[in-house]
Formats: C-alpha cells, structure tokens, sequence
C-alpha cells in the first residue's frame, strides 16, 4: 500500500506539469472551449425558460446569437468613437507629449549617457528603426488568430447550448460518476460563475462610467476611450484595476499642469476603483467566491503565462470551478478549504479530527 501511494504520487508530479504543457501547446483549441463554455453558461438559464414556453431550441439559440452580436455592435461603436477621439487629436496630443516629457527625458539621457542627433525629436530617436514589416506582420498574425478563435468560440457555444455537448452528462460521466452529484455540482457551477460574470460586468461597467465622467470633469482627452479601457480591463481581477489606474494617471501627467490639479484626479479615479472593486464587489459577491489573496495571484500568474490575456481573463472563473470540484471529494476538501483562506482550512481540519 506504501508503495502504491509513493507510485502514485511520482505519477501526479509527472502527469500535473504535462497536462499544463498540453494547456499551452493546445491554447488555440482550449481558450475558445473555456470561453464558450463560460459564455453558454450564463445563455443556459435563458434557454431552459424558453424551452419550459414550448419555444424550439433553433429559435434560441438564434435569440442568444443576436444578443451576442448586439453586444458587439455596440462595443464597435465605442471603439469607433474612441478612435475618432485619439485620430482628431493626435498631433496636437503628441506635440504636448512631447513637450512635457522632453525635460525628463533629457535628464535621464544625461545619467544613461544616451545621445541623440541634433534636431531629432524623441519619438523619432525611439520609434524609428526597420521592424515596421515585423510589426505589422505580428498584427495581422494577431488580427488572424483573435478571428479565428472568436469563430471557434462561436461554434462551441452553438454546440452547448444545442446540447450536442452536453457538460452536466461530461462531468458525470468523467470526474464525479454520480448523477445526483454532478447535477448538484453542476448547477452549483452555473450559479456562481452567473453571479460572478453579472457582478463583474456591472461593477466594470460603473467603473468605466467613473472614469469617463473624471476625464470630463478634469478635461483630460479620449473620456470615451479611458472609459472602454478601464471596463475591459478591470476584469482581470486585482491586476487589472492597478493598471487602469496607473495608465491614467501617466496619460493625465501629460494633460494636466502638476498641481493639486493632477493629484485630485488621481484621487477621483483611485476613489472610484476602489469603491467599485474594493467595497461594492465583496458585497455584491457575498462568500461564493472566498479565495484568498495568494490562490487569486498564484491562480493569476499560472493562466497567464499559459494562455496570456484571455488567461488572465479567465482565471478566477476557473479557480472557482476547481474549487467546487475539490469540494465534491473528502481527499481534496482540504485543498479547497486552503484556496478560500486559512480559517476555513482549520475548521475543516478540527472537523474532521472530530470525526
């Protein structure tokens, strides 16, 4: 028995980094199999109400197709203002570039040693160089592959939401071989990762809210842009609201003279961070998502180095999806109890020694 468990812990170490190295290698085929489950998840409890109405399943799916491309029409609005925004303003933007940070960088040429030809403006020194194929190449590399696996998600949420993959029937008959567990567990699963998303979008969406308005208030450019780009990346948990942040203030740095000016508006936006995702969120929340700071940050650096952005993106809903799953046997509850925090964890412990 000894040498059971030892062999079995040799295969674990061995199989654990290989099914990561999979993940990785297989991104294309994986991140749009997660994202469209994550997606088919919130359309599920749409299309049980439509199928309770009699309404044919074909009719749904084309009901939740619309919403999608709704949501991307509008999210193309956006982006086109925004770029309006930045393509009406750029020269005269670049040229206060410029000017307000030619100061700072001349001093760190100074202490670097760095020296630029007579005349030659900063961006020119930095910029210029014979990557513009390879940069445009790696765009149009970029541009493929984003199409290719947004059409790949589309397939696979068509697929679940029609039932052809059926992910309560997977789960039964893969991991948990119970069927009142794996319907317990998976409805558990559709619940918390619909709250989350919801909670998520709404708190993002505030956010962006706030920050377009202090762009307006302060007079800082691109408001619509600013916006956008704090809702998009303020659902990469804890990282995504420091650089949101951080990106603004630099950006406000050119636009506004450094007084009590700037220092306000810091202010403002950090307020509004921190108001949406630092106290609204955990109420909003409640305890269906308890993972502690270190599980959210291991979880975080794992699936970005894996898949990158959509990774990053991704990571809490998978963390919790692991958890719930731990949280079905008694050999993994322990684990589970450890990624929602250290109290839980011994009293879990105390638990079970009482048993």
């Amino acid at each position: 028995m000894k040498d059971l468990k030892v062999t079995n812990a040799l295969l674990l170490i061995i199989v654990v980094p290989l099914v990561f190295y999979l993940l990785k290698i297989l991104s294309f085929i994986f991140i749009p199999l997660i994202m469209s489950m994550f997606i088919a998840l919130l359309f599920l409890p749409m299309m049980r109400w439509l199928k309770s109405k009699h309404v044919p399943k074909w009719i749904g799916i084309l009901i939740v197709i619309l919403i999608i491309v709704g949501g991307l029409k509008i999210g193309g609005e956006l982006i086109q203002i925004s770029s309006n925004e930045i393509l009406a303003a750029k020269d005269s933007f670049l040229n206060k570039a410029e000017n307000k940070v030619l100061g700072l960088i001349t001093s760190l040429e100074a202490f670097f040693g760095i020296e630029r030809l007579e005349g030659e403006s900063v961006i020119q020194h930095y910029m210029k160089g014979d990557g513009n194929l390879a940069n445009f190449g790696s765009t149009f590399g970029f541009i493929r592959s984003t199409i290719s696996m947004t059409l790949m998600t589309a397939f696979f949420v068509i697929l679940l939401l029609s039932e052809s993959i059926n992910f309560q029937q997977l789960l039964n008959n893969t991991v948990l071989k119970r069927r009142y567990s794996s319907v317990k567990t998976f409805m558990k699963i559709e619940k918390d990762i619909l709250k989350f998303v919801l909670v998520k979008f709404v708190i993002s969406l505030f956010t962006g809210v706030g920050f377009s308005i202090a762009c307006l208030l302060f007079d800082v450019s691109f408001p619509v842009f600013w916006g956008l780009f704090a809702f998009i990346i303020n659902f990469v948990q804890m990282v995504g609201s420091v650089v949101s942040v951080a990106l603004l203030s630099l950006f406000a740095f050119v636009e506004l003279d450094p007084t009590g000016t700037l220092l306000f508006f810091i202010i403002v936006i950090t307020g509004v961070q921190v108001i949406m995702g630092g106290v609204l969120e955990p109420i909003f929340m409640g305890k269906t998502f308890s993972l502690n700071v270190v599980t959210v940050l291991v979880m975080l650096m794992l699936w970005g180095y894996i898949w990158g952005i959509p990774g990053l993106v991704m990571s809490i809903p998978m963390t919790v999806f692991l958890k719930i799953i731990l949280e079905q046997f008694p050999n993994t509850r322990v684990i589970a109890a450890l990624m929602s925090g250290s109290g839980t964890a011994i009293q879990y412990q105390k638990k079970e020694s009482n048993l």
